[in-house]
């Protein structure tokens, strides 16, 4: 039976939900914007699901006021990092570059103000996450954070600060365009500059939205995503699209139940852009035994070609390349564990997990977390087509023919350790095994 290939690949109802989310406009953790998402997206996958609901949990709210730094006689345009406290520094402007380990390792940056580009070399051998060269800053002493970003067209970069422990960073934190901070550094390093972040921290709530479908079993495979996004932008990209997904496939697989063998939890989840807050809240209520597996799409269809980051579980890359075959259409695999984005609450402890994303051929985030995170940037046709694919996976999954095994903690720690990852979890508070 191909006819559900047909109806996906003509149906409107991912693509309208998409249009929904990013009309919702700032969908920051904790906003009015983000529960009017929350809700839609419940009401979407009630169309479809067996059952559709809400949960709501606590998180710690930031609301951001005007950002500026002032260099010289002039004043330069920046924008507050979530999470950021708020406060007015000033010190000595350094030119950090990539901002890696060894750069902060040969620079005295007490009570500097440093900036840090948001790319890391070709010839470094891991991507090096912000909030790791936030932290670096801060154990430096450092009085506060400029992050560059490495894509032109006068777009500064926002991203959270802060972890599970203290949300609220311990320095202010500003992201500036490509074009400042080269004016910044030509102009001003080594000179005074000043760094202001006004910024509110009320006390917020944010909500979790689930949904079921097929049999009931006790195990269960996630197929998640999450609903907030940055309030610069619409949050097309990341993550209207992924949320978007998961709706067109509580849709697929509607019309496919009678082939699933496993439960199909539908989760999207809240605050995520501020510390994967809503899977952690999740994961810690959860039989991590009774989950097959994590589907979380975050970053699909940027680019054509999906691409699977598959945490060293050779099942997963298996079952992804398979698909790929069965539709002759490329995917890439990527064995290495990614411990950003809400599948790692679950992975960390060793629970089998995809990261789907989708290959752009730029560097880094591209337009994510600009202002040009916009719907126009996305292309219906690759919605479709991805979607696809992402329901025949969904369906091999949740196959009593389809098994993968857990990996311990342990194993996870050490994978870790082995892709010098664990250093940078560590210095961020993100490192959640005991020494």
């Amino acid at each position: 039976m191909t006819e559900w290939i047909g109806d996906t690949f003509t149906s409107d109802t991912g693509w309208n939900h998409l249009e929904r989310l990013v009309d919702v406009g700032d969908r920051m953790a904790g906003s009015d914007g983000e529960r009017a998402a929350a809700e839609a997206t419940r009401d979407a996958l009630a169309e479809y699901a067996d059952d559709a609901w809400l949960d709501e949990f606590e998180i710690q709210g930031w609301e951001r006021g005007r950002s500026e730094i002032e260099a010289g006689d002039t004043e330069q345009d920046c924008i507050a990092l979530p999470r950021s406290p708020a406060g007015d520094v000033s010190g000595e402007f350094v030119d950090l570059g990539y901002g890696l380990p060894s750069d902060f390792e040969e620079h005295d940056i007490e009570g500097k103000v440093v900036m840090v580009a948001s790319n890391v070399p070709d010839y470094f051998d891991r991507f090096i996450h912000r909030r790791e060269k936030y932290y670096y800053a801060v154990e430096g002493g450092a009085a506060a954070f400029v992050f560059r970003n490495h894509v032109e067209g006068c777009l500064p970069p926002t991203g959270s600060v802060g972890n599970a422990d203290a949300p609220i960073g311990d320095i202010p934190a500003v992201g500036v365009s490509k074009e400042v901070g080269s004016r910044l550094s030509r102009r001003f390093d080594g000179d005074d500059v000043s760094v202001s972040v006004d910024a509110e921290t009320p006390d917020a709530t944010s909500q979790n939205v689930h949904a079921t479908l097929g049999p009931d079993t006790t195990e269960e495979l996630l197929v998640t995503s999450h609903v907030d996004a940055h309030d610069i932008a619409e949050g097309a990209m990341d993550n209207g699209a992924g949320t978007a997904m998961v709706v067109e496939l509580a849709r697929t697989l509607a019309e496919r139940e009678e082939e699933l063998d496993t439960k199909v939890h539908f989760v999207a989840f809240g605050a995520e852009e501020v510390g994967l807050v809503g899977s952690e809240y999740d994961a810690a209520k959860r039989d991590h035994d009774d989950i097959e597996a994590v589907l979380n799409f975050d970053g699909v269809v940027r680019g054509r070609t999906l691409s699977f980051t598959t945490h060293g579980f050779d099942a997963l890359a298996d079952a992804a390349e398979r698909v790929g075959e069965r539709f002759g259409h490329p995917v890439t695999t990527t064995p290495e564990l990614g411990p950003h984005s809400d599948h790692w609450p679950y992975t960390q402890w060793g629970v089998p997990g995809y990261h789907v994303m989708s290959e752009t051929g730029d560097e880094g985030r591209g337009w994510g977390h600009t202002f040009a995170d916009t719907l126009d940037k996305l292309e219906a046709r690759d919605f479709r087509e991805q979607a696809i694919l992402l329901t025949d996976l969904a369906v091999d999954l949740a196959s009593d023919e389809f098994a993968v095994a857990h990996a311990s903690p342990a194993d996870i720690a050490s994978q870790l350790e082995d892709e010098d990852k664990a250093k940078g979890m560590k210095i961020t508070g993100d490192w959640p095994y005991d020494e």
